[in-house]
Order: C-alpha cells, then sequence, then structure tokens
C-alpha cells in the first residue's frame, strides 16, 4: 500500500514541482515521430520532405505534391507508457503548404490508493480508482516558398495540454520555425528552432485533491507546486546528402546538431549551451525499400569512481514504400546503451495520390 501511495505522490510532485524555468519542461515533444527519422537517430532536420515535415522542420512541407497521412505507435517503459501520434498535410499551391498533428503521450490505469483507508483506519478496496496521466501537443504548420532558388521557410503554432488525473491540468502555447535550402548539387541544409519564444505552460491545480495525496503519505510536508512553467528554446542544425549508385541504389547520409542552452552531460557542454551530434544513414534499393541506421543522445555519464564514460543510443530502421503507402519500424537504443529501455515503432505513410 505504501508502494502505491509513494509513487501517486511522486509522480504528481515530479511533474509539477518547476521553478519559473524549467530545463526540461514538456520533454514527450521531444521524443520524435515517424519510425523511418528514428531509425536514423533522428537526423533529419535538412531532408525531411513528407507530412512529418510539420514536427521535424516545417519548411519540409513544400516538397508535398499531393495530399499525406501519417500514423504512429510506440510503447515505452515495458508497455507502461504509450505514445501515439497522427498527421495530416497538403500543398495550398506551388509555394506553399500546410499541416495539422496531433501527439499523444500517456500512462492509464493508475491505481489512486489515497482513499484506500477509511477514516476510521479500515482498508477498503472499493474506494480504490483509476486515473491517466496524459500529455498532448496540436501543432498546426505553415510552410512557403522563399524568392531565393532552394530556399524555403515554415512555421508551428503550438497548443499544448497535460492532464493528470483530477489532479491537475494545464494549458501551454508556444511556436518553432524552420528553413531548408538545398544546393545545384544536392547537398540539403537544414535548421530547426524549436519554442522560440519559449514554451509557456499555465497548471490549474484542484487544491483539495493534492490535499489528499498530501496526507494519505505519512511524513509529507510539501507546499503547493508552481503554477507556471517555461520550456526554453532549443536548436537543430541538418546537413545531409543522397548518393546514387548506378539507378537501384542510394545512400543518404545526415548528420544532426542538437543544441540547448543550458549545461548539462551532452558531449559538447558549455554554461551557455550543450551540443549533441546525431548520425544517419539510409540505404534505398530502387525507392522501394530501405534499410536505416543512426547513433545519437551522446552523453558523459558520470560512473560511480566519479570518472566519466561516453554513452550513445544506437538505432535500426527498416522501410518499405510502393504505390503511395510506406511503412516503417525502428528499433531503438539497440544494445542498451541509454538509461531508456529500448522501444519497437511502427509508422504508415499515405500519400493520396494512391486514390488518383
Amino acid at each position: 500500500m505504501k508502494v502505491y501511495l509513494s509513487t501517486l505522490f511522486c509522480l504528481l510532485s515530479v511533474t509539477l514541482f518547476s521553478q519559473t524555468t524549467r530545463k526540461y519542461s514538456n520533454e514527450f515533444m521531444n521524443i520524435g515521430v515517424d519510425a523511418a527519422a528514428l531509425g536514423m537517430s533522428s537526423a533529419v532536420t535538412s531532408h525531411t520532405a513528407d507530412v512529418n515535415s510539420g514536427y521535424w522542420n516545417p519548411a519540409g512541407l513544400l516538397a508535398l505534391e499531393d495530399n499525406q497521412l501519417a500514423l504512429m505507435h510506440s510503447s515505452y517503459f515495458a508497455n507502461i507508457a504509450n505514445y501515439d501520434y497522427a498527421a495530416y498535410a497538403m500543398p495550398l499551391d506551388n509555394r506553399s503548404a500546410i499541416g495539422i498533428s496531433l501527439i499523444r503521450f500517456a500512462v492509464d490505469d493508475i491505481l489512486n490508493t489515497t482513499q484506500l483507508i477509511d477514516e476510521q483506519g479500515n482498508i477498503n478496496y472499493d474506494r480504490i480508482s483509476l486515473f491517466s496521466t496524459a500529455d498532448y501537443g496540436l501543432t498546426f504548420s505553415y510552410a512557403r516558398e522563399l524568392p531565393v532558388q532552394g530556399l524555403n521557410y515554415g512555421v508551428n503554432a503550438k497548443v499544448i495540454r497535460r492532464v493528470i488525473g483530477d489532479f491537475a491540468s494545464s494549458w501551454g502555447f508556444g511556436l518553432d520555425a524552420g528553413i531548408q535550402f538545398e544546393t545545384n548539387n544536392n547537398w540539403k541544409f537544414g535548421v530547426m528552432a524549436r519554442d522560440i519564444t519559449t514554451t509557456f505552460n499555465a497548471w490549474a491545480i484542484d487544491e483539495g485533491e493534492f490535499e489528499k495525496i498530501r496526507d494519505a503519505v505519512e511524513g509529507q510536508n510539501q507546499e503547493l507546486p508552481e503554477s507556471t512553467e517555461i520550456t526554453i528554446p532549443k536548436l537543430q542544425i541538418g546537413i545531409s546528402k543522397q548518393f546514387d549508385f548506378n539507378i537501384d541504389y542510394t545512400l543518404l547520409a545526415a548528420v544532426n546538431l542538437n543544441v540547448r542552452f543550458e549545461e548539462n552531460n551532452d558531449i559538447i557542454s558549455t554554461s551557455f549551451a550543450s551540443i549533441n551530434p546525431a548520425l544517419g544513414f539510409e540505404f534505398g534499393y530502387i525507392d522501394m525499400v530501405y534499410l536505416r541506421a543512426g547513433m545519437g543522445n551522446f552523453q558523459n555519464e558520470l560512473q560511480i569512481d566519479n570518472t566519466e564514460q561516453l554513452t550513445f543510443q544506437p538505432s535500426f530502421g527498416v522501410g518499405f514504400k510502393y504505390n503511395g503507402i510506406q511503412i516503417d519500424y525502428a528499433f531503438t537504443d539497440i544494445g542498451d546503451q541509454s538509461v531508456a529501455l529500448y522501444s519497437n515503432v511502427f509508422s504508415l505513410k499515405l500519400d493520396f495520390s494512391i486514390f488518383r
């Protein structure tokens, strides 16, 4: 019983307790979408060119030739948390495109045992209820071609909704901006600035429910959490090039530099910013079968003897595309190189040209 109560209290406290600025607010929006991109360790900022560009770099929506729909599902932490994504995008004309996407990251059916013991000290299992903690991110994207040949830009407007059962909920808003540039010899460059205005979340906390939690865990005497949090900006810089071999074979190589304006355990870290590189490769055969691999999340992890060890998160993926339908699979964290458990990711992309 104490384990359930402690778990419930920690879940609420860790999620809500914040200062005015939190380093890792709204982290569910940084997990990533599309198994094809995740198989390349998310090194896609420069060359993303489909419906999923609304997430990775909205400037890539300009590559759409028809309407597209994308769906994805994955599970994390031994299937405790579910991560779902759906997106739709369409070209407006030959110079602009729009898109919309929805992300849901949730842990469902959590036991609420705060009322397990009644006023007389009796255990009553009928007083146990279930609740969910869920994060939602709704993104509206717009992309447009600039007068400079090969240069496109895109912007995102994000609405964030976070819910912790009946205990607390929040609304948040933020903006992203991205650009892509392609040279005449097929080199591609991209920059994606996330939360450029900082993403603001305002929490509404049910003080009555919070009191029940605080009173249910013996020895706890914590204050009501802060009701606001701000997500600091992040920057992603990418470069890529596709190499063609004969007629049937291609190799796409991509590099990302993911920048956070904070000091942490990234492979390059200063008091001003930290940089984490990601490498991705995609081998294609007749534009139908794809084999992908990548390495990312390079960290200087502190060991028990106070030395540092470089760790990374590898990934692997395969894909199949035929007649406007693309199915992709990614397997992340091969060999358990990072703290998080591995995950199997599946995604589907449908090009509406199949119906024409």
